[in-house]
């Protein structure tokens, strides 16, 4: 017997003025005023938008993700919770989850992956870019480990 999902909005803490554009998988997360989510994106389980943020297609935002206002995260964008501390996945066991923080007015480069960090206001980051550590001065950052560059 095959068990169904069907992706959708369910459960979704919308602010005024957001726009989504579908298909989307959205669930018990809360978008802030005038932000935009494009086509085929997830966001998970307890994640914030700030206001005016926008989502572009095939991100995947993953549980214990905060993304601030002001913000922009490009196409094929992938967060990740799970670092596979013990060797392999977590299986489910949300202990072993770390959380990231976005800051204000940072702008995701397409295709960049977002390990679990802190990145403060004022960022951009490069597309592509693997971001590892937390990111603590505002510039631009790319490359697999993201670096400042400016």
């Amino acid at each position: 017997m095959i068990k169904e999902h069907y992706s959708g909005i369910k459960d979704v803490e919308l602010g005024k003025g957001v726009k989504v554009v579908h298909p989307v998988n959205l669930y018990g997360c809360s978008l802030g005023d005038d932000s935009f989510v494009g086509p085929f994106v997830e966001i998970q389980k307890g994640v914030k938008i700030g206001n005016r943020t926008k989502i572009q297609s095939h991100s995947f935002i993953c549980e214990l993700v905060t993304i601030g206002e002001d913000c922009f995260v490009g196409h094929g964008v992938m967060f990740i919770n799970d670092l596979f501390s013990t060797g392999a996945p977590a299986q489910g066991d949300k202990s072993l989850w770390k959380s990231t923080q976005i800051g204000n007015r940072v702008s995701i480069g397409s295709n960049a992956t977002i390990l679990p960090v802190i990145v403060c206001d004022n960022v951009v980051i490069g597309a592509g870019a693997v971001v590892t550590k937390n990111i603590s001065e505002p510039g631009i950052y790319y490359g697999n480990p993201a670096k400042k560059r400016k």
